[in-house]
């Protein structure tokens, strides 16, 4: 049995993500109240594997979650990427004109705005995940308390599905990463013996011109396809930054090429990790 830590509680969209990635496997989710409880779970055992978001196409990336990743020392393994769809429920007896507030996680809150723009007369109020947002109205039997939530979530706490679909853009996925410790990486990618045919790193590159577009022309001559870059401050050191790389390619020697011909231009090149492009639940 797989030991998966989640940010968030039974229900939760990380919870979905991570039976959908593992579908036919036995796991024991491990619930963190954070993402860096999700890291320290991995430090305190080697055999569990993290699963956390990464970026969402409406949110865009979660930025902080960059950061504890390059800093864990951990190494994705795997993706995937979810529809997001959101669902408005309360307790089973109750119905619109006895809401109130509405509680969920404040990313989910922002991409159901046109909702809740329709109704004024609701209190907003953010709570640290979606599923625990029900749990809690359930289990404190809150009246007038609605909560935002996916469907399976409102399922598993019994609590009854007002309005389904109600976040804005229907096109609304999140990416998450699988994530492990490095000495479990080879054994894990066994069970999930996919092409490898993407990478993440993490590099800062010289306070000079020409620097970033150098490593760019590189890897558009190795035939290397930027996914995604991100840029953080480097915090102490203005106007100097991070960046945060995913690459997908069909070559993996030119691919490791590619690596090895901009190490040189670059400073503190940090592979975060090499898997196979992640499969979606649509």
């Amino acid at each position: 049995m797989k030991k998966i830590a989640i940010q968030g509680t039974l229900g939760s969209y990380h919870d979905i993500a991570a039976h959908k990635y593992f579908e036919g496997e036995e796991i024991e989710l491990i619930c963190c109240a954070s993402f860096e409880d999700v890291f320290t779970s991995i430090r305190k055992d080697s055999q569990v594997i993290g699963m956390l978001a990464i970026e969402n196409t409406i949110a865009g990336s979660l930025l902080h979650n960059n950061e504890l990743l390059r800093q864990s020392g951990t190494q994705i393994i795997g993706e995937y990427k979810l529809r997001i769809s959101h669902s408005f429920v309360c307790l089973p007896d109750e119905s619109w004109e006895d809401l109130t507030e509405v509680n969920s996680h404040p990313i989910a809150l922002m991409q159901c705005r046109d909702f809740l723009n329709q109704h004024p007369q609701l209190k907003v109020v953010e709570g640290e995940d979606t599923a625990r947002s029900a749990e809690a109205i359930k289990n404190g039997n809150l009246k007038g308390h609605a909560a935002i939530c996916s469907k399976a979530a409102a399922e598993r706490y019994g609590m009854k599905v007002l309005q389904e679909g109600i976040e804005t853009n229907k096109h609304n996925f999140t990416r998450f990463l699988v994530v492990a410790d490095p000495w479990q990486v080879d054994e894990l990618r066994q069970h999930h013996a996919n092409a490898t045919n993407k990478a993440s790193m993490v590099f800062t590159l010289p306070h000079t011109e020409g620097s970033l577009s150098q490593v760019l022309s590189i890897l558009s001559f190795y035939n290397i396809n930027l996914t995604k870059i991100q840029s953080l401050p480097i915090i102490g050191r203005e106007w100097e930054y991070q960046f945060y790389v995913d690459v997908a390619f069909n070559d993996y020697l030119r691919y490791k090429q590619s690596i090895a011909a901009i190490t040189p231009l670059t400073k503190e090149l940090k592979l975060l990790g090499e898997y196979a492009e992640g499969k979606s639940n649509v």
